[in-house]
């Protein structure tokens, strides 16, 4: 029987670091070993229980924050992982096919934009191919770029923000959608600005709420 001393209790009010945080600013993608204080991904915190066993998942933005979180996630629990991010960002990406390899799984890089829709339905055939079927989809990529006024967002950031968003969520769940089992998985990432946006944020906040939707459909 364990007994009090064997465990500490962590307060998780003040076991993170909390803000105010420095002022920092990366051009897109940008990498995760210039955040200051440095992001936890669950690399050394994460521990799995085998519950995703003999799963087989794509994971879009795999190199970083919540796509890098949920790949090192997966692979403790058992999944085999197709890793989707911008070619820019493969050192990121490396980093984390080591940690997937090093649970004893499969991990897969398949680099490339997904506002291009003949990309993203080549992501997904790969991925089946790569993993020999496919039952979780997991869509975490996304753009986000702050401007401070309206007149300040140009037809391009929207456009590029719409693509990256909302049509690539779209060309994937339809891509991957004959290739799921019963009892596949689809996750789609929305945010806090779907239902309170930020004035700097419209067309960010514009494709989350444009994702509840969908997904709610």
């Amino acid at each position: 029987m364990a007994t009090e001393n064997q465990y500490s209790m962590q307060n998780p009010l003040t076991q993170y670091p909390h803000p105010e945080f420095p002022k920092q600013h990366q051009d897109a993608p940008g990498t995760v070993h210039k955040l200051a204080p440095a992001a936890d991904h669950g690399e050394l915190s994460y521990k799995g229980f085998g519950r995703m066993l003999g799963r087989k998942a794509l994971i879009t933005g795999a190199d970083s924050g919540i796509g890098r979180a949920a790949a090192i996630a997966f692979a403790r629990e058992g999944a085999d992982i197709v890793l989707n991010y911008l070619p820019e960002e493969e050192s990121d990406a490396r980093e984390v096919v080591k940690l997937i390899e090093a649970e004893g799984r499969k991990a897969v890089c398949v680099p490339g934009d997904l506002k291009h829709e003949q990309f993203c339905q080549n992501l997904v055939s790969q991925a089946v191919k790569a993993l020999d079927g496919l039952d979780v989809l997991v869509n975490v990529a996304g753009k986000q770029q702050a401007v401070e006024a309206i007149a300040d967002l140009t037809t391009e950031q929207f456009d590029a923000t719409f693509k990256s968003n909302v049509y690539a969520l779209f060309w994937l769940c339809k891509a991957a959608l004959p290739h799921l089992p019963a009892g596949a998985t689809i996750i789609n990432t929305a945010s806090i600005q779907s239902y309170s946006p930020s004035q700097n944020l419209l067309d960010y906040a514009s494709t989350k709420s444009a994702i509840v939707a969908f997904t709610k459909a």
